[in-house]
Order: structure tokens, then sequence, then C-alpha cells
């Protein structure tokens, strides 16, 4: 890819965009989902990507899209149905093949809600394998040379008896690249940490952190088994996603503000 592929834009460093928390966005709580969060958070980059003049036509055009390969959301305060977000975000790092873009979601007093970090990579969809970033694209983003350590999830040895769950890829589940969206997972993981005597204190701690690491992509109609089970040095649950006995998803939600 050379400068000629690239949009004639000045850098936009971040972007800011209102939302509000739509009644079906909530829970039974009425506060807003976490899945929801990470949705906001999907919507605000793109907005990003169009304002420097990379929408979906230009990666379409070239054959490239970014695939999330890890997600560190930490959920500090509750916000329900009706409240008035401003969700700002960024791209804070690039390296050969990755990028990572910082959420930040915000009350209508200012007073941070969440933050979400989210990894990508970069790849070829005509060959399906991961592609260097353009070079001139960190300047384009406004981000400094630097780059960062991707988010892993190395989970404990599953237990004998986890709580356990069945679930199918249901075509509401998937987005515009026909796999289930990465916020439909944290659905899964909450599910099946709901299964736990413990689940639901650890899904309503107030601050909460969420490592979510993408290991293959979840297809329409996959048959799918979600393992949950108390983690063992935090106070929080571990979560495994298969198909066919290979990974498909690992997670962990503990309480607190740093990862884990």
């Amino acid at each position: 890819m050379n400068a000629r592929d690239l949009p004639a834009v000045d850098a936009v460093p971040s972007v800011t965009v209102p939302y509000r928390v739509r009644f079906d966005e909530a829970g039974g709580d009425g506060a807003v989902r976490s899945s929801s969060l990470l949705r906001y958070a999907q919507d605000c980059a793109w907005v990003h990507s169009e304002a420097l003049g990379f929408g979906r036509e230009w990666y379409a055009e070239r054959g490239l899209s970014w695939v999330v390969r890890s997600i560190k959301l930490v959920v500090l305060a509750r916000a329900g149905s009706g409240d008035r977000l401003a969700i700002s975000t960024a791209v804070i790092g690039f390296r050969r093949v990755w990028a990572r873009r910082r959420t930040l979601i915000r009350d209508d007093d200012g007073a941070m809600v969440a933050t979400v970090e989210t990894d990508f990579v970069m790849t070829d969809r005509r060959r399906g394998l991961p592609t260097r970033v353009p070079d001139d694209f960190p300047g384009l983003f406004g981000v400094p040379p630097g780059g960062f350590e991707p988010h892993r999830v190395a989970l404990s040895t599953t237990p004998p008896t986890p709580a356990r769950i069945g679930l199918s890829v249901r075509p509401q589940e998937l987005d515009p690249h026909a796999h289930a969206n990465n916020a439909a997972y944290l659905d899964w993981l909450e599910e099946g940490i709901l299964a736990l005597p413990d689940g639901r204190t650890w899904l309503a701690a107030l601050p909460r952190t969420y490592i979510l690491e993408y290991v293959v992509a979840a297809r329409p109609a996959m048959a799918l088994v979600g393992e949950a089970w108390p983690a063992q040095a935090i106070e929080g649950a571990e979560f495994r996603l298969t198909s066919g006995g290979i990974d498909v998803f690992r997670g962990v939600v503990h309480s607190g503000p740093a990862a884990g």
C-alpha cells in the first residue's frame, strides 16, 4: 500500500460522540449491559475512522479489515436506561499488524463510567492472514511512536465440574463480517458466570474488570459450549468457550479496576 491509497485528510486524534442508553440496552436491574458498552465503543470507532476517510468502503475496496483479538473493559460506575453518555475514542498504539484503541465512557457530569481498550489485528480478507499496518497510519491517527503488549487471558485448568451452558450463534448476533459480534461473546460469558453461585455478585461489582481474548471467529449456527468456574487467584470467575473441543474465546471477570 502506498500514499496514493490513503485519504488526503488532516490527523483527527480523537472524536467524542453522544449516546443515550436505550431501554433495550439495559438489563433487568435497569443498568446498561456490559455488552452495550462494547457496542458503543465499536460504533464510536467507526465514527472516528470515517472522519479520517477510512470508511467501510475504503477497507472493502482494498480487501482489508480489522479483527478484534482482545479487549479490556473496566466498568467503574452505573449507567442506566435513559442516561446520556459521552463516548471518546482514540488509537493509542500501533505494532506491525496490531493497533490498540482506547475508549472512555463518561456520564453527563463528566464522571468516568467505563474504559475500553481494544486490540485489533489488520487482516487481508482475500488470504485470511494478518497484514502490515500502513506506515502512514500512526501519523494520520495522531499516535506517537511506541508499541504495547496485547491483552491475553491465561486460564487456570478447567475444574472437573464447571458451570456449563450450550450455545449456538444466532442470526441476530452476527455483524457485517458474518461472524458473531465481539459484544455477543461478553453476553455469553456473563450467561455462563451467572450459573455460578457467586456469579451475580461478581457481575454487579463496581468497579469490575473484564479481560477478553478472541481466538477463533464464531460463525453462523456454530455449536458452542461455555464453561465457567471461580478464579483461583482473584475475586471473580473464568470462562472458556469451545467448539468441537477447540478454544474459540477465553475471558475473565474480577472485582477491581486493574487487570489481573
